[in-house]
């Protein structure tokens, strides 16, 4: 794969730093360090700077400024591109460099396509990365399209940074809350047939339960009253599960989110697995008996307190089926175990590590994502109804409300650990104080440009006839260097598990496109300069289409 033009130049400039220090008698070969370099933040500051001349105090026992004076000196700028360096503050050199270094960028993404950004630092590495989780006895809520919307983001990053992904579903089917969907959906049946039958005390009083009812009453009539009460209870349970996960399935597949492994909980006990991870733990001597109950010596781990797995009636806690779930994990051969877990879950998380740690797994493979709560504004004021239902707002009544692009892009926009207040108003306004709009527009403009372009008869040249050295104008360099940091950006956002990143630099390339647009015409009377500048905005196109793809927010032509 071609080097990225970036990576090229800050090559040649340290390359170039490194010679020099050494050509000056400051540092042999052997003893010098690695030469970073970082982009200024304020542009006058040039294009790279360097703090080597600080670096190499201890070494060559001298003042940073005389040492970046003697690097100055000895310092080859043409090899390097490099227009003109000078020394700031205690002894910082800055470059500013010859632009053309800029102008393969363009091709490099023309010859990318859809897979400009695509790095390799994941080198195969098998991923499994399990989020939204819901249990299946009602409507996915805003803390689940939440996790939904940043695992999903995180697992196509993960992916285009070279990691071997798996997204999985755990269906939590076993348990208290099967057990009153199924109490629910049996009473309601039996309402529905006109007989007096009670709600549990738990039970799931949502208006879905009494549509499977009804329909069940369509396709079934009484004929349910003559089974026997275990296969009645068999039944419930899967049509009621049936429902639940068709339902959870139907809208997750409406936001764009699809899975690889549905895991049933259900499944840990049919195969002995929670059974197999007690006697484990009990035979490493990781878990006791006391006051007639099993517990895990988590404190030896840095818990605050032992915590039980089986109390003293015979049931498990739910850390016991979690602690098989995860002993499962890790023998399928994972490298990286990710969770995204909600607000609620935070004390957990030592738990799990401590127990895979006693089990004989790496907890370092563990990594679990908090995922904080989301709050809905309207009008100025909080929602916590929808207006439609009068109930608790849903993952769907959202959907219907403002669309899956914004909601995708707004619980994406902020680090997955902060809480988010998301506006729907300003979700759905089509003006550019709206980011998923403001960045949309940006493609959609740079489509219009190019059927400008077709309606007055301007065929594209290949890239090869068209002269890139016509675009000179400082927002066209601004938008070439932004273009060129997105396989590092998609590194950074691989490293730190934070899609929210690739959400902030969408938008500053967005906004540095909308910029030049407002200052510069594309088609002008110049035909070269408005091949260079149809080629740029090429690259500009694709880059935000890859990278609302990643998003899972879609890229339109028209709007």
């Amino acid at each position: 794969m071609t080097m990225n033009p970036l990576d090229h130049i800050n090559g040649l400039v340290a390359e170039a730093v490194a010679d020099a220090a050494v050509a000056a008698g400051l540092v042999s070969r052997e003893e010098l360090p690695a030469i970073t370099l970082e982009v200024p933040k304020d542009k006058s500051h040039g294009d790279l700077a360097t703090n080597a001349a600080m670096q190499l105090t201890r070494i060559a026992k001298k003042n940073p400024r005389q040492i970046a004076e003697a690097i100055l000196e000895h310092l080859d700028t043409a090899k390097a591109s490099i227009e003109k360096a000078e020394i700031a503050g205690p002894g910082f050199i800055n470059f500013t460099l010859d632009k053309g270094y800029l102008y393969p960028i363009v091709a490099l993404v023309q010859e990318q396509g859809d897979n400009y950004g695509r790095i390799t630092i994941g080198e195969g590495q098998k991923v499994q990365m399990e989020f939204v989780s819901a249990n299946p006895t009602g409507s996915l809520h805003l803390g689940h399209a939440r996790g939904a919307a940043v695992g999903d983001a995180l697992c196509n990053v993960l992916d285009y940074a070279g990691y071997e992904v798996t997204r999985e579903y755990y269906i939590n089917d076993a348990g208290n809350q099967v057990v009153n969907l199924i109490k629910s959906l049996e009473a309601r049946y039996l309402q529905e047939l006109g007989q007096d039958a009670e709600m549990p005390e738990d039970g799931y009083h949502g208006e879905d339960i009494k549509g499977f009812a009804k329909e069940l009453v369509a396709e079934k009539g009484d004929s349910l009253l003559s089974m026997s009460p275990g296969e009645r209870t068999a039944f419930f349970r899967e049509f009621g599960l049936e429902k639940e996960l068709g339902k959870i399935k139907r809208d997750l597949n409406r936001f764009r989110v699809h899975f690889d492994e549905w895991f049933s909980e259900t499944s840990l006990y049919e195969d002995g697995l929670v059974e197999k991870s007690l006697e484990e733990l009990r035979s490493k001597g990781e878990a006791y008996e006391k006051d007639g109950a099993t517990w895990l010596r988590t404190t030896d781990y840095g818990d605050d307190k032992d915590r039980v797995l089986v109390k003293n009636d015979g049931t498990y806690t739910y850390l016991t089926p979690d602690i098989a779930y995860h002993r499962n994990k890790y023998e399928r051969g994972y490298d990286k175990i990710l969770n995204i877990w909600g607000a609620d879950h935070h004390g957990y998380v030592p738990r799990m590590k401590a127990a895979m740690e006693a089990l004989g797994n790496d907890p370092d493979k563990l990594i679990v994502l908090i995922a904080q709560m989301v709050s809905l504004f309207q009008d100025g004021e909080k929602v916590k109804m929808s207006k439609r239902t009068g109930k608790a707002v849903t993952m769907e009544d959202l959907m219907d409300e403002v669309g899956v692009d914004a909601i995708r892009y707004f619980f994406t926009m902020r680090s997955m650990d902060s809480h988010l207040d998301f506006d729907m108003d300003l979700a759905v306004s089509t003006s550019n104080e709206n980011p998923v709009f403001y960045v949309q527009y940006a493609h959609a403009r740079i489509c219009s440009v190019f059927r400008q372009a077709e309606e007055q008869g301007i065929n594209l040249l290949p890239l090869a006839e068209v002269n890139l050295s016509v675009l000179t104008a400082e927002h066209e360099y601004d938008i070439l260097r932004k273009i060129g940091e997105l396989p590092q950006e998609v590194s950074l956002a691989a490293d730190n598990y934070a899609p929210h990143r690739l959400i902030r630099y969408v938008y500053e390339l967005a906004s540095s496109f909308h910029s030049y647009y407002r200052a510069e015409r594309v088609i002008t009377e110049d035909a070269d300069q408005t091949q260079a500048r149809l080629a740029l905005l090429g690259a500009v196109r694709t880059v935000i289409a890859n990278v609302l793809r990643l998003m899972g927010v879609s890229a339109p032509e028209r709007m």
